[in-house]
């Protein structure tokens, strides 16, 4: 695995593209399919439990006084990226189809990813401490903001999205399970904190049983005849076009504010992030079934370039960081 290793590719992906054969191959349907998707329920909901469970209030606290880098990151991730997804318009339908472009204005509506933004924000050397408290805020703002988004953007569509009655199941499904979680963790947060493998494969789990499910329905619904090679190539090209945008203007922005080396990385890499684990379970919740499958395809995709321009945005910040912390020493 050495060469994946050196392209950045997330072995993860290797086998979500795994699991989107095995449900163009073998999708499950009839009385298989209503039972997965009742595990897929139970599911999402421990994911989301798993995520209440992990988060840490002191963690938090210690970097919610950092107010002005968090309005920065929330802007980027609930203004910018929307306001991006609605210019993406006259793309379609002669670049990106229909479908495809409103997966687009699915994934500029989502959250921050949690675990990959403080991870690369430690390793390129960043405010860790404001990274918690950013993308576990984003996170959780996130499960009521994105289905109002979702209803504003794809309105401005011609969509149907009942953006009430979306909240209520994202409330029920998703924040319920969360709080409960969250409130457990006087309890079981020791557990959870020694087994965070465990969580992360039951993370991982959850989502790749949700994307089996929702691709099953795609294909029987014939995803693959409305997306061929061009379309892909496509969403490729939008998502790289799309995370350069942002993470130019995220830099610019940082730096015209006047905040240290430090809070510019936390800014990049919280406010250029879209998370997976939210977005397919909360794509199961508001969309049909059959919609699914398009629905998370650009998301799929923009996760993995993001992983990828970022592990080497973030070496780069490293080497940037270690030279002026050098200044600093020889300085004093």
């Amino acid at each position: 695995m050495g060469w994946l290793q050196k392209l950045k590719i997330d072995n993860f992906l290797l086998v979500m593209i795994g699991v989107v054969i095995v449900a163009s191959l073998f999708p499950c349907e009839g009385i298989v399919k209503t039972g997965f998707e009742y595990l897929t329920t139970f599911a999402i909901a421990l994911l989301f439990f798993m995520h209440g469970a992990k988060l840490s209030r002191d963690a938090i606290m210690a970097g919610m006084g950092h107010w002005k880098l968090h309005l920065v990151v929330f802007l980027s991730t609930f203004a910018l990226f929307p306001l991006l997804g609605l210019a993406m318009g006259f793309l379609s339908p002669a670049i990106l189809s229909q479908p495809l472009y409103m997966g687009f204005l699915y994934l500029c509506a989502l959250p921050a990813t949690v675990q990959s933004a403080i991870a690369f924000t430690s390793v390129a050397g960043g405010n860790v401490a404001a990274a918690v408290c950013s993308a576990s805020a984003s996170s959780i703002l996130g499960i009521f903001l994105s289905p109002v988004l979702v209803g504003a953007l794809m309105q401005t569509q011609e969509g149907s999205t009942d953006t009430l009655h979306a909240i209520g199941k994202i409330i029920m499904q998703l924040m319920v399970p969360f709080v409960i979680g969250h409130l457990s963790r006087p309890l079981i947060g020791k557990w959870v904190d020694r087994h965070k493998k465990l969580i992360g494969l039951t993370d991982r789990s959850s989502i790749l049983l949700v994307v089996y499910v929702a691709f099953s329905e795609a294909v029987v619904e014939g995803i693959w005849h409305q997306v061929n090679g061009f379309s892909l190539l496509m969403v490729l090209v939008c998502s790289l076009v799309l995370l350069a945008i942002v993470l130019v203007v995220n830099t610019l922005a940082a730096r015209l504010s006047g905040f240290n080396t430090a809070d510019e990385i936390t800014i990049v890499f919280c406010g250029s992030k879209k998370s997976l684990a939210n977005g397919v379970p909360m794509a199961n919740v508001l969309f049909p079934a059959s919609a699914v499958g398009m629905m998370v395809l650009p998301l799929m995709i923009f996760h993995q370039i993001q992983l990828m321009v970022c592990a080497v945005l973030a070496q780069r910040y490293a080497r940037k960081t270690a030279e002026e912390k050098r200044q600093l020493e020889s300085a004093s």
